[in-house]
């Protein structure tokens, strides 16, 4: 009998720290079928990573001469975990049209904060005192000269067949790529986008687009969530009301190849209007039979 109550502290000791010592080696998750690219940018002089996703099929030698659309999304870190996610079932079991999915990062060794800010606004606001603001043309330049060239050089990407995605600031600056150039990428999936930034400074530049032009070939998904406005967020930026009026300016120009979907996410606040917001664009901009593209 004593034996048997020693032995069972014994065993329970030895149980205990087996568990320890399987939780110590646990490994991370890691996203199915991604990798990290390190990009130093001569633009730039900063040196960023990117996050590549590519289709479960890429690596088959039936899949071996396709090529795939790709989506490009602001602020990685976050937005990469959600796409890969949402689009990883509905591609793989031609849901979706395949895509490979790509993510990017903030500069290495930056706050994320102080990266995104100044490289996602298209003007220099000088009442943003905290950060720096208004690098959005040359992070522009880097994506377009080095980021989807080194793309389209090491993945068999579709360069006719390009989407950016961002959220809040990333949403502003996919409008602001939209007005600037145009010819860059084909879609978007903009939400919660920042349009209140410089004091509207987006509608601005989408006069002075459609003055100077009688087209806007593009497919865009605007999302926002229903309590970004005023009431719900107590702040003087009306987020629901910026992307409903700047919509409704777009389509006033009657632009014969731009293509708008919009949504009101219900009761979607600011932090959580990415992921349904993407995954209704995806859907949109992807779905199959083609069809399902008309809004």
């Amino acid at each position: 009998m004593k034996t048997r109550l020693l032995s069972l502290p014994l065993l329970l000791l030895g149980l205990f720290t087996g568990h320890l010592a399987s939780v110590a080696q646990a490994k991370g998750f890691i996203i199915p079928d991604s990798s990290t690219h390190t990009i130093t940018s001569d633009t730039l002089g900063r040196t960023y990573d990117i996050y590549v996703k590519v289709p479960k099929e890429y690596h088959s030698v039936y899949a071996a001469q396709k090529r795939y659309p790709v989506i490009y999304l602001n602020d990685g870190p976050y937005t990469f975990q959600v796409a890969s996610g949402v689009t990883h079932l509905p591609m793989n079991i031609g849901k979706l049209e395949k895509a490979i999915v790509v993510g990017l990062s903030f500069a290495e060794g930056e706050n994320g904060m102080d990266s995104r800010v100044r490289d996602l606004t298209p003007t220099e606001d000088k009442g943003w005192t905290r950060y720096q603001t208004g690098g959005a043309p040359e992070y522009l330049t880097f994506l377009e000269k080095e980021v989807i060239p080194y793309v389209e050089k090491h993945y068999r990407a579709d360069s006719s067949n390009r989407t950016l995605a961002g959220q809040s600031l990333g949403g502003s600056f996919g409008a602001w790529v939209l007005l600037t150039r145009p010819d860059l990428f084909n879609n978007y999936i903009l939400t919660s986008g920042s349009y209140w930034y410089h004091d509207r400074v987006i509608f601005a530049m989408e006069e002075r687009y459609a003055e100077q032009h009688n087209d806007l070939k593009a497919r865009v998904y605007f999302a926002v969530g229903e309590h970004e406005d005023l009431e719900h967020r107590n702040t003087r930026n009306d987020m629901v009301g910026d992307q409903q009026a700047l919509v409704a300016k777009l389509r006033s120009r009657g632009y014969p190849s731009l293509v708008i979907k919009d949504d009101i996410i219900s009761e979607g606040l600011h932090e959580t209007t990415f992921p349904i917001g993407f995954t209704r664009g995806v859907r949109w901009l992807f779905d199959k039979p083609q069809e399902s593209h008309k809004p």
